[in-house]
Formats: structure tokens, sequence, C-alpha cells
């Protein structure tokens, strides 16, 4: 059954029905036994009287049908027999001895057939034991008797079910109603509506999924308008890089001299080059941003760091940089490969890019209590105490640097080290002057 109502309508009523044939059926048994104890007992008295009246004088000629003085009369019979011989019976009574058993003395209780039909017997005997009588009831009239009083104690239970369950099912249903409004305020909202539920006395059961459903349309609005604002920025940023190639694409058609083509053939080389850049940073913060699992496992550090180094050492030549590396001896973090290597080259690009020519950059790793420091120093101009603070601001560059870059670098940064656990902080560089990054990770 898929329906949450009609399965609470059939537990509740399952649980009402149940409890109810349970105590019928115990009802039943213990009516049955306890008038079978008193009818027995009436037998038993009745044979009693039978044996203390025919004891003392019986007649000795033919047997003698007593009269049926009321109505359930037929449904009993007795007989006395002396020495033998029947000298008295009820009108219903059969000629032959009302038992199963045999011998000259029968005393008991007794179940049995006679003539179709169920009997419960008791016989019982004189003193002398020359008197034997038999006092019997038909069964089915016992069961009457039963069900005569189930009826009188059930049968007003039994109405009362219908009612009960009619109850139970305007119950149910008026429980349900929460749920029946949430799910109509949810069918009449348009796709783009994500702002929160608001229901009117909320029972405390549904108020966690209706939090739950709220949070959820926090993170798909948060995550649309992270898309929205990122199509939007992409869209802008890569205006510029295109705009260049075009110009340089039509200034090398138009140019003059094999030297002109060739200097605009390798700005346009370099205007790819940039966009290209662009792009990759563009889908790593998509990635991201969007949450993607990251499988963290040990790292060597210090020969990422080196790698990354000797990649962007040609860049530090081209400009008479001196690059640094203070990372000889092993160290492993908790992280991971492609992302770590992001990180670092990140910051040492940025400090390559906005460092003048002949600059200097040190990167060196320190270790510490349980982590590693990754520590990025340069000589260029630093940043202002404002600047410093919108660091990792999407698209944020510093004006007048005279550097081409897209400004997600320290995005990425951010982003890459919130996935990783890690703490970023810059700074004015103390040796250097120029600007100081440092990355805190935790130890493998």
């Amino acid at each position: 059954m898929k329906s949450l109502q009609g399965r609470l309508l059939v537990w509740v009523l399952g649980l009402v029905a149940t409890p109810w044939v349970l105590a019928a059926l115990a009802t039943w048994f213990d009516a049955r036994h306890e008038l079978d104890e008193l009818l027995d007992g009436h037998l038993a008295q009745a044979a009693a009287l039978l044996v203390v009246q025919h004891g003392a004088e019986v007649d000795d000629g033919h047997a003698v049908d007593a009269p049926q003085l009321h109505r359930y009369a037929p449904r009993a019979a007795f007989q006395v027999w002396h020495d033998g011989r029947l000298v008295m019976r009820s009108s219903n009574a059969p000629p032959t001895p009302m038992t199963a058993r045999s011998g000259a003395s029968i005393s008991g209780f007794e179940s049995l057939q006679l003539d179709g039909r169920g009997w419960r017997v008791f016989a019982a005997h004189g003193a002398e034991r020359d008197v034997q009588v038999f006092v019997g009831e038909q069964e089915h009239a016992r069961r009457e008797i039963v069900w005569a009083l189930l009826r009188g104690s059930l049968m007003p239970l039994l109405l009362v079910l219908p009612l009960l369950g009619l109850g139970a099912w305007v119950a149910v249903r008026r429980g349900m109603a929460p749920l029946r409004a949430l799910g109509a305020q949810l069918a009449a909202r348009e796709p783009q509506a994500l702002a929160a539920v608001q229901l009117a006395d909320v029972p405390s059961e549904m108020q966690p999924l209706l939090d739950a459903l709220n949070r959820l349309f926090e993170r798909i609005a948060g995550m649309l308008d992270g898309e929205r604002r990122f199509t939007a920025d992409a869209a802008h940023e890569l205006r510029t890089p295109i705009a260049a190639i075009r110009t340089q694409a039509q200034v090398a058609m138009l140019g003059g001299s094999d030297a002109q083509r060739r200097h605009a053939l390798e700005a346009t080389l370099e205007g790819c080059d940039r966009a290209t850049r662009l792009v990759d940073q563009l889908l790593t913060l998509s990635r991201l941003e969007a949450g993607a699992a990251v499988p963290v496992m040990p790292v060597d550090l210090a020969a990422l760091v080196r790698r990354v180094a000797a990649e962007l050492a040609p860049k530090a030549l081209a400009r008479q940089q001196v690059l640094e590396v203070d990372a000889e001896s092993a160290c492993a973090v908790a992280g991971d490969d492609s992302l770590l290597a992001v990180l670092v080259r990140n910051l040492v690009d940025n400090a390559l890019r906005y460092s003048p020519d002949g600059a200097q950059v040190q990167v060196a790793l320190q270790l510490q209590d349980g982590t590693v420091a990754l520590l990025v120093d340069d000589s260029g101009p630093g940043l202002a105490d404002a600047d410093l603070h919108r660091l990792g601001e999407r698209f944020f560059r510093v004006l007048g640097s005279g550097q081409s870059g897209s400004g997600l670098g320290w995005s990425i940064v951010r982003r890459v080290a919130a996935v990783l656990g890690a703490a970023v902080q810059a700074q004015r560089s103390a040796r250097l002057g120029g600007l100081a990054v440092t990355v805190t990770l935790a130890r493998a």
C-alpha cells in the first residue's frame, strides 16, 4: 500500500480490532467454561433430588413419563432405573440407559450422542445402589445460552466498530492534512521559486522535514546564484582575451612587414595562452564550487613544491627574477596531489607575475606540531591593507599592476584551502618587503 494515510488507517484499525477479537475469544472460552460448570452443577443437583425422591419408595409398575412443565423441558431429559428396570423418565428420554458405559453402578459426567444429538449426562446411584439416575441436557442448548450471553455483551461493541473505523479515518485524515497542504504548496510553486516554505501550525514531527526542505532550497538557490554569477563573470572576463586575439589577428592580416606580422602572431599566441589559462582556472573553480568529493591521501609536499617551481622557473628567468626553494627534506601532508599543485602554482605564479623584473621570490616549508607551513614571500610592491582584505574575491585585481590576469588565482587558492581544510594568511613580508602568504596544512 503506497498511501501513508491508508497505512496509518490499517494499523490503527488492526491495533483496535485485534485486541477486540482476542478479548471476544477469551470471553467466549471463559463464558463457556463457567456455564458448563454451572449447568453441570444443576445436572448433579437434579440427579441428587431424584435419588432422594425415589430412593425410599419406588413404584414397581410400568415406567412413568414425567410431564413437561416448561418450554425448555425438551432440552433436558432424565431416567430413573431400579434394579435394571426403567421406572421413570422424561418424555424425550430414550427407553435405553443414557450412557455409553456399562456396569451395575455408573456415576459421573459423560458426553455422548443420543439419536444423533450431543448430550451432556450426569449419572448417580442411590445409597444402596439399586436406584440409578441419569440426568442429561442437550449440548446445543448450552451453546445457545453462551451465544445469548455473548450477544448481550459483545454485540454493542461489534456495532461500535464501524463508528470507531470512521472516527479513525477522520482522525488520520485530519492528521495528514499538513502533509497534503505541503504537497499542494509545492505543486503550485513556480520552478524558479526557491523561497522558504511556510506552513501554519506545523506538527513537530513535520518540522525536521520542512527545515531540511528549506535548507535544500537555500543550497539550490546558492548554487544557482553561483552559477549565474560564474557565467556572467566568465563571459565578461573572456571578452578581453578574445578581443585582444581578434585585434592581433587583424593586425597580422594588415601588417606591412614580416616583423609586424610576426609580432602580431606572437601577441595572438600570448592571448590564446591567456585565454587557455583563464578557462583552466574557471574549470578548476567550477569543480571546487560544485562540491566534488576530494580523495585525501599522503602527498610529499616538498617534492610537489620543487616540481612546480621547476615548471615556473623559465618564467622567472625570462624576467631575471630569483626563485628560491627551501624544501629539501620529505614532508608528507594530507591532501590531493592535483589540488595542492594548483594551490602552489597559483601562489608562486602570482608572486612572480606581480613582482618587478629582477625581484626575489622565496618558497619554503616549515614543520610545526602536527602541521606544515608553506611560505611564499616576494620582494614586490605588496598590497595595501584594504586590498589584503579583498584577496580571494572572484575577479578582483589590483589596478596599476601592469600585468595580465583574470583575478581568479586567489579565489582558487581560497577554495582549494577550504576543500583541504588548510588555513591561508596573507600579510606584508618581513623578510622581502612584498607579500607574504602562509598556508598551514595538516601533516599526514
